[in-house]
């Protein structure tokens, strides 16, 4: 295996983890209105993610840096072509940022509940976009032997690509459902279950309806397995949540969301960023990539790294570990 291949399958874990832990990290977010029912429960559910939501967002910033050094190509047409669409992901992540931050500097009604509303929909909304973007990745977008994209923000609304950010949208939901039946005891702890339960059965819905698309169009064997593993985890991760193990659930909601990613990118594989205007003006591993130099040196960098990396947030986890609830919550702030 090519030292470009073997990048192509980092950035994929790379996104993979972002999207395991972002994932019900955003879903927590929507859910402080769909779940949550007065302030208190509110902040239950936002402390349940106080502690790693920043370091969550450590993925991303390491899947795009690593994007831009070991395909500047990929990195270049992806940026430039899906400016907007990333503009308002990087827009609400740092609105999101603030919200969490300065929600309790005041006290005031108004003050608390618009910085609440803003968490509501900067973190609805990139989950949408997230699995808007990756579906045109995957489908193609209009690339020219300039390997610059020369299409429009309205060829990105297609039909697969807007069904890409609505799974998207519902798994992270359903995955920070599942979080929060995990994390939380007492009233809400049982309707975060019954929630889940709902969210799960429309994301199977919707997922399989995704992933069939996909594998008509661009899969092969591998992006098969891969799909029938994310399909089975899920149908695991709703019996597990009826069934009252949340742990299980959580585990296997986790399972879908890699085997998914996992499918997409075997789907795109030996392409970053299909042509739909000529297959031959495609970007791919080869073309795309860095020398050979730069990313055997990203390599031994990724080597020492990485371990340092998960080690640590693996500890945070551990360290917040236990569940919380309304009771926890201190009367006035």
């Amino acid at each position: 295996m090519e030292l470009h291949d073997v990048w192509f399958v980092l950035i994929a874990v790379l996104w993979t983890g972002y999207f395991f832990l972002e994932g019900f990290d955003f879903g927590i977010g929507v859910l402080t209105k769909l779940l949550a029912r007065d302030r208190a429960e509110k902040r239950v559910l936002i402390n349940t993610i106080g502690p790693v939501w920043d370091g969550n967002e450590v993925w991303l910033l390491t899947a795009g840096g690593a994007t831009f050094a070991a395909f500047p190509e990929w990195y270049a047409t992806l940026f430039s072509g899906f400016y907007l669409p990333l503009l308002v992901i990087l827009v609400c992540l740092i609105v999101r940022g603030v919200a969490f931050e300065y929600r309790v500097k005041r006290p005031e009604e108004n003050w608390q509940r618009n910085w609440e509303q803003a968490i509501f929909w900067t973190s609805l909304i990139p989950a949408f976009l997230w699995g808007v973007a990756f579906g045109n990745i995957v489908r193609g977008v209009k690339i020219d032997g300039d390997m610059e994209y020369v299409g429009t923000l309205g060829d990105l609304l297609n039909p697969y690509a807007i069904l890409g950010g609505l799974v998207t949208l519902t798994l992270f939901t359903f995955h920070g459902a599942v979080f929060a039946s995990l994390k939380t005891v007492g009233d809400i702890r049982g309707r975060a279950r019954a929630l889940a339960l709902k969210l799960g059965l429309v994301t199977a819905v919707l997922a399989l309806g995704f992933l069939t698309w996909t594998q008509v169009d661009t899969g092969d064997g591998g992006s098969l397995a891969a799909m029938l593993v994310a399909v089975v985890a899920l149908v695991g991760a709703i019996a597990a949540i009826k069934a009252g193990r949340e742990g299980w659930s959580f585990a296997l909601s986790g399972v879908t969301i890699a085997a998914a990613v996992a499918m997409l990118f075997l789907a795109l594989f030996p392409n970053v960023m299909p042509s739909s205007l000529d297959p031959e003006w495609s970007l791919t591993v080869t073309n795309a990539s860095s020398s050979p130099y730069t990313l055997k040196i990203m390599t031994w960098c990724a080597a020492i790294a990485t371990p340092l990396v998960l080690l640590y947030q693996s500890w945070t986890y551990w360290v917040f570990r236990k569940r919380i609830g309304t009771q926890h919550i201190a009367d006035a702030h």
